[in-house]
């Protein structure tokens, strides 16, 4: 019943009016112009619409299948699979000396929005794949990438990455599986994981498993812990597939969303694996792949957040009920349409608000990454403080605008056949895997809002401190955005000095308004994004663009955010000022 269009033309706005890629001196980005763009998302927006979003559905209520030991996925899903592969779509932003396209992040990032809109439970295998394809691009040695990363690049293998244990998830010092060395330099793998996304399917030959594990005799804690290559098949010198290792699942977990993909327990009976990295450095290995992932959780935020809005649009245009109060809209019919009441339209402008901002940042915070690739430690520092952010805000918003698309169909909203509780269900894992958000928030206050002494949100902070200067004269823009960024960023920057003033004399300080902080950075970073395009969209329209229309709904909508989401700041700063007490008043036996 759900349908998708990849919003290509907003893609196309952003990369070129507002982002102005093809000008920027980012490697590879003067190849980004607008027809080189415009055919790769059309062609990756049809395949998206026409192959995977009609799996997404099916894919859903039919689930994957775990018998004699063997995974199964949903009917179609091995075909869509190979035709994404043979597209090339699962190489765009990889390295051509292993067969990647050699695309951009940014055009990878774009990508991922398309497919996890269209079908995200299908779009993990190969999102997982690359997350394990960048860690060992990073870490491993010349073999292991001559090794894995061809078969990676174009999925014939798959990647995982395996962490959680069934009694630790963020405390992975307690983890027990071990990794015993071995006369040949390899290791033996034994243990459990549990929760290991697209731990193993029939979607490609071979699965190749990322695995922390502890050598004995290292050091405690997280200090003592390695990342291991493990393949499903022992993978021969001459690239062939051997013997099957000693990894097997265990079962694949009942879940409440993203039913296609295989959530599985693995079981490693000393399973070969070969060190990748530095032994005991493991931690430092898996961030590229988790940090990878993390973005990319991000963006399945905002991809199920699209999806929603684009079916609750339509069903609140389509579906007639009651009159409009100000004067009936559709005389001639028994009712309005939906859309007429303003509710709906709260509804509905949270969502587009929300997506196309969070569009806008996701895509800068994706140049930012290709120029920390580039060497550009100040970008490379900006990822960092974003990234908890992003994965944050953008996922709790995500769920957000999926429960209110859920809600402008009412009671069919409630009914599986209508689709929409699969977007509800699909984005609510999305605030819990890759690191928690409440852990996002603590590793923002804890961590990353002291990067570089502090030098790093305070660069940012300057960032629109100054654009807020440089547009000062230019009346439009700065009573409906400028003022509003302006006061949604000093309240921001008072958060951080209470967290300063307040956080050594008493850490819960701080603890206890993470989430409020992280909240309000997330509306400030969408401010920041709505007020540059409305700039862009205004200079439009000064130049006579030939599509007034869609300039003056960008400008309109940003109106919206800035007036209706980003006074949330304000709430949120008192929160953070209320300190800790109110949170720690009562005794563990009084709850």
């Amino acid at each position: 019943m759900t349908t998708y269009t990849a919003p290509v033309k907003d893609m196309q706005y952003l990369l070129h009016d507002v982002l102005n890629v093809s000008a920027m001196d980012t490697p590879g980005y003067d190849d980004l112009d607008r027809d080189t763009t415009s055919a790769i998302l059309e062609e990756a927006g049809k395949l998206a619409s026409d192959v995977l979003e009609p799996l997404n559905g099916p894919g859903d209520e039919a689930g994957c299948r775990f018998e004699n030991g063997l995974v199964t996925t949903p009917a179609g899903f091995k075909e869509a699979f190979d035709q994404v592969r043979e597209g090339g779509w699962t190489g765009l932003d990889c390295d051509p000396d292993y067969g990647g396209q050699g695309m951009p992040h940014l055009m990878g990032a774009v990508l991922n929005e398309m497919f996890s809109s269209a079908n995200m439970a299908f779009s993990m295998y190969q999102g997982l794949t690359h997350g394990a394809y960048s860690a060992i691009h990073a870490h491993g040695t010349e073999q292991q990438k001559a090794t894995y990363l061809p078969k990676m690049v174009s999925c014939d293998w798959t990647g995982t990455m395996n962490l959680t244990e069934p009694h630790c998830g963020t405390d992975l010092g307690l983890m027990r599986t071990k990794a015993e060395p071995q006369a040949d330099g390899s290791f033996k793998i034994s243990g459990q994981k549990i929760f290991i996304s697209a731990g193993d399917h029939d979607l490609s030959d071979n699965v190749i498993h990322l695995v922390l594990a502890k050598i004995p005799g290292g050091p405690e804690g997280v200090k003592g812990i390695s990342l291991f290559i493990v393949p499903k098949f022992i993978v021969n010198e001459d690239g062939s597939l051997g013997a099957r290792n000693g990894v097997s699942v265990g079962k694949i977990e009942e879940k409440m969303g993203i039913h296609a993909n295989a959530t599985c327990v693995m079981n490693y009976d000393e399973a070969t694996g070969y060190l990748l990295g530095t032994e005991h450095k493991g931690m430092r290995a898996m961030f590229t792949m988790m940090n990878e992932a993390r973005l990319g959780v991000a963006v399945q935020g905002l991809s199920q957040a699209e999806a929603a809005y684009q079916n609750g649009l339509a069903y609140a245009k389509d579906r007639l009920q009651g009159r409009d109060v100000t004067g009936a809209k559709n005389p001639d019919g028994p009712a309005d349409p939906l859309i007429v009441h303003p509710d709906i339209r709260r509804m509905l402008m949270d969502q587009k608000s929300f997506v196309e901002g969070a569009r806008a940042l996701v895509m800068w915070a994706a140049v930012m990454i290709d120029r920390a690739h580039a060497g550009d430690e100040q970008a490379e520092a900006l990822v960092s403080l974003l990234t908890p952010v992003l994965k944050g805000f953008l996922t709790d918003r995500g769920f957000e605008c999926a429960t209110n698309a859920q809600q402008i169909y009412g009671g069919h909203g409630y009914i599986e056949e209508w689709g929409m509780s699969q977007f509800a269900r699909d984005a609510r894992i999305t605030m819990i895997y890759e690191g928690a958000n409440g852990v996002q928030a603590l590793d923002l206050v804890g961590r990353k809002l002291g990067l570089n002494g502090g030098k790093t949100v305070m660069g940012l902070f300057e960032t629109i401190k100054s654009f807020i200067k440089d547009n000062d004269g230019n009346e439009a823009l700065k009573s409906g955005f400028l003022d509003p960024l302006k006061a949604a960023s000093k309240d921001l920057q008072a958060a951080a000095m209470y967290f300063m003033q307040n956080g050594m004399k008493n850490p819960n300080n701080a603890l206890a308004g993470a989430t409020d902080f992280m909240t309000m950075f997330g509306h400030v970073g969408l401010g920041y994004m709505w007020a540059q395009m409305a700039k862009v969209s205004m200079t439009a329209l000064e130049e006579g663009a030939s599509d007034a229309a869609f300039h003056e709904t960008k400008i309109a909508t940003g109106r919206y955010y800035m007036a209706r989401q980003l006074p949330a700041t304000t709430m949120h700063l008192a929160r953070i000022q209320s300190g800790a007490d109110p949170l720690m008043a009562l005794a563990a036996e009084q709850f």
